[in-house]
């Protein structure tokens, strides 16, 4: 059941003569899932564009609404191309057409083509999500505004090289600040320091000696976990132990944070530097063993050894999460990090309506803002409540319907692919539920209801943190 065709699937090793029905369930679990990126990636444009408050300009955005919608655009760009792969692919594997088969007059580096049309993309939908988690907290870590913003939103929309000058962005709103090194803070740190390491191992791929040595080997697989896994893992972390207070009201335990990132750090660390000295002692990547007596068996022992440390650090990171939504009784202070963004200035847990009123931004970073400079072109201002309450979206169980049938559809698909009789049926029956769902949800029109929140002319957040200004603390578009 396993896809046996690596996580590039090259052909002919994606044709059915020589992987089985595992790579059915793959093709069809990355096609509905690139459907619902697509969905959600021109959910998250509309509603970053059209649908911000009042005076929150495009260059007041938080970098990781910035980070949420770059990524979104690039899903759009790369992910039709993959899609196309997918679909040409089930047709040779089903349908017995020729778009990979070579005796047939098919082309396989066609699906090469197309799939790393999506696959570099995908580097970046990857990781800018975490560029922007730390993006949010190290200023908050540093009490500063982040350095650059406007260099680091253009940069981020550059891609390329462009995007290692974040490094020098991170690293100058540290310079200088009153650095509380909180559990989100030191992930935010490592991650620094993990993206930084993988990109300096990257350049060495520019030189042509180097890279003829490097190419194909464990070299190659080091560099890309200090970047990607990195980079994604510790930004990740470090956003859970960030707004896991606002989402839950409730306060993950703090010194079992700072063991599991010392664990995540270490473990990683171990895990895969080794791995750049044996790719240099030759020691080929794509292989699922190795032969003894090359010198590679102590490296080897030692990143195994990380790996479990790495894993138990991320064990022990969402366990800690389990309990603390399910058991825990920490209950979460209002603002716990002195934060900056405007999340922070609703209540904890975030309410289902999330603002009472909407806010009126005057400046970027308005909730520090508001919270230091009291004067009043920086005070948080609301717009009146309005008379007929909140307009909430009206629940309904068809989308939750849809989704079953593409269950059952590509289930059904797969398993008359691998000889089951009668399965013929349920993919039938999967399509005609997708269908009417479809149908159906659209007949619902927007509908909605309006919530009424008693006092909602007063359901103001004060700010807990104390009125004066940081001594060292400037504010972008106040006096520098």
């Amino acid at each position: 059941m396993v896809p046996a065709v690596g996580w590039f699937a090259y052909a002919p090793l994606n044709s059915a003569l020589f992987s089985g029905v595992g790579t059915d369930f793959w093709i069809l679990g990355i096609q509905i899932l690139g459907v619902a990126s697509l969905a959600a990636s021109f959910n998250f444009i509309t509603t970053i564009i059209n649908m911000r408050a009042p005076g929150l300009t495009m260059m007041h955005l938080p970098v990781f609404t910035w980070m949420t919608l770059i990524t979104s655009l690039l899903i759009i760009f790369a992910f039709p191309a993959i899609t196309i792969a997918l679909i040409e692919l089930m047709f040779d594997r089903y349908f017995d057409t020729n778009f990979y088969h070579v005796e047939a007059g098919g082309q396989p580096i066609w699906w090469q083509h197309l799939f790393w049309i999506f696959g570099h993309p995908e580097v970046y939908i990857l990781v800018l999500p975490a560029m922007g988690i730390v993006s949010e907290i190290i200023p908050t870590g540093a009490r500063k505004p982040l350095f650059g913003y406007a260099m680091v939103v253009l940069l981020t929309m550059a891609i390329a090289v462009p995007t290692g000058v974040k490094i020098l962005n991170w690293v100058g709103t540290l310079w200088g600040g009153r650095i509380r090194f909180s559990v989100p803070m030191v992930f935010a740190l490592g991650f620094i320091w993990m993206f930084m390491m993988g990109g300096l191992s990257g350049i060495m791929h520019s030189a042509a000696p180097g890279d003829a040595q490097q190419q194909d080997s464990y070299f190659v697989v080091a560099h890309f976990h200090y970047v990607l896994l990195g980079g994604i893992l510790l930004g990740l972390l470090g956003g859970i132990y960030f707004w896991t207070p606002k989402i839950t009201g409730k306060m993950m335990h703090q010194k079992l944070g700072y063991i599991v990132a010392a664990m995540v750090i270490v473990g990683f660390n171990v895990a895969f530097f080794p791995m750049h000295y044996l790719g240099l002692a030759g020691m080929p990547r794509r292989t699922h063993t190795y032969q003894a007596g090359f010198g590679w068996e102590g490296a080897n022992m030692l990143a195994t050894i990380g790996a479990i440390v790495l894993g138990l650090g991320i064990f022990m990171c969402f366990m800690d999460l389990l309990w603390t939504v399910c058991k825990s009784k920490r209950t979460a202070p209002q603002d716990p990090w002195d934060a900056r963004t405007l999340e922070w200035a609703t209540h904890t847990p975030v309410p289902e309506y999330n603002f009472a009123r909407t806010p009126i931004i005057a400046a970027r970073d308005a909730w520090w803002a508001h919270k230091y400079y009291p004067e009043p072109e920086y005070r948080l201002e609301y717009e009146p409540a309005n008379a007929h309450g909140i307009h909430m979206p009206s629940q309904s169980w068809f989308p939750l319907m849809g989704g079953l049938g593409f269950l059952l559809a590509g289930v059904c698909m797969c398993l008359h692919g691998a000889g089951v009789s009668m399965t013929g049926y349920g993919v039938v029956a999967g399509i005609t539920i997708v269908l009417l769902s479809i149908f159906l949800w659209a007949l619902e029109g927007p509908g909605g209801y309006h919530l009424q929140v008693p006092g909602a002319e007063n359901d103001e957040v004060s700010p807990q943190a104390s009125t004066h200004k940081p001594s060292n603390y400037t504010h972008e578009g106040a006096s520098v």
